[in-house]
């Protein structure tokens, strides 16, 4: 029996320092959000889920209000801080060290979380949707480094440079038979 899982990255949400929880789209971020509904609308028997920060919900809230559901909300798929969410760092010096997580999936920087620490928390929750909701559709409201790493536990290929390919917002359907991933297929890149 075939189970979809539709990941969709968040739409464009301006970077606020302190503001991860709770950043909120921009009015581009919020258009796109409307054509990730479109795009969406006609897949039939589904459930939506998220990250709990407000630029994942808001990114897969107007597809919930347009087929009247409820988005369940999970902690655990909240997004991978490579640092500690205490400092900045340049924007080279970050990827840089996304780049060394998908190396070595132990590697993080001080206060962050590694690649093998958030498949940890994550991937249990990916489980249990295919479980509770087999044969059927789930879509999930995600950012860009968790959507990667959750892949990424399903088949190495989707590291770095692929993370590096992705855009604001991004929509992948995996299809799982018998909890086997089986097919990734993108089906809408913004641009």
């Amino acid at each position: 029996m075939k189970t979809t899982l539709i990941m969709v990255r968040h739409a464009e949400s301006p970077y606020i320092f302190g503001k991860e929880r709770s950043r909120e789209l921009s009015a581009k971020g919020k258009e796109a959000a409307n054509k990730v509904k479109e795009i969406l609308a006609e897949h039939k028997n589904i459930s939506i889920v998220s990250s709990p920060y407000t630029r994942s919900v808001q990114t897969v809230q107007p597809l919930a209000e347009w087929k009247g559901l409820s988005i369940t909300e999970y902690e655990e798929l909240r997004e991978r801080p490579i640092k500690g969410l205490n400092y900045k760092l340049e924007e080279r010096e970050l990827v840089k060290a996304i780049q060394q997580s998908f190396v070595d999936k132990n590697f993080c920087l001080e206060g962050g979380e590694s690649t093998a620490e958030a498949q940890s928390r994550a991937i249990p929750v990916i489980h249990q949707l295919l479980k509770d909701h087999q044969g059927k559709t789930v879509v999930i409201g995600t950012h860009g480094n968790i959507m990667t790493i959750m892949m990424n536990y399903f088949d190495e290929k989707f590291g770095f440079d692929f993370w590096h390919r992705t855009s604001k917002p991004d929509i992948y359907e995996l299809s799982f038979f018998q909890n086997n991933l089986v097919r990734i297929q993108r089906l809408w890149q913004h641009g």
